[in-house]
């Protein structure tokens, strides 16, 4: 499973692919983990984790699982900073 920050920015881009970061039941509490549930649209309490960033062929993105709110979206940018170690 895969969240998308932008379905529209998805939807829009000249390119076949896009990176995602997985979503697993599976925490470890590290700060490159983000906490998500059913608040954002899941069916189980899991964690976007940015350590295992993948490439994803948008054709296999299909189906809408859930939005986030703008706290959520900003602890993703920031463990997406500590994970690729960028400011």
């Amino acid at each position: 499973m895969f969240v998308v920050a932008s379905r529209d920015t998805l939807v829009n881009s000249r390119f076949a692919t896009v990176v995602c970061a997985p979503i697993y039941t599976e925490r470890r509490g590290i700060s490159t983990e983000v906490t998500v549930g059913p608040d954002e649209g899941l069916k189980h309490e899991s964690t976007i984790l940015c350590d295992a960033l993948v490439s994803v062929e948008k054709a296999r993105l299909t189906d809408y699982v859930g939005t986030l709110s703008p706290t959520k979206l900003s602890r993703l940018r920031d463990a997406l900073r500590i994970a690729l170690d960028v400011e």
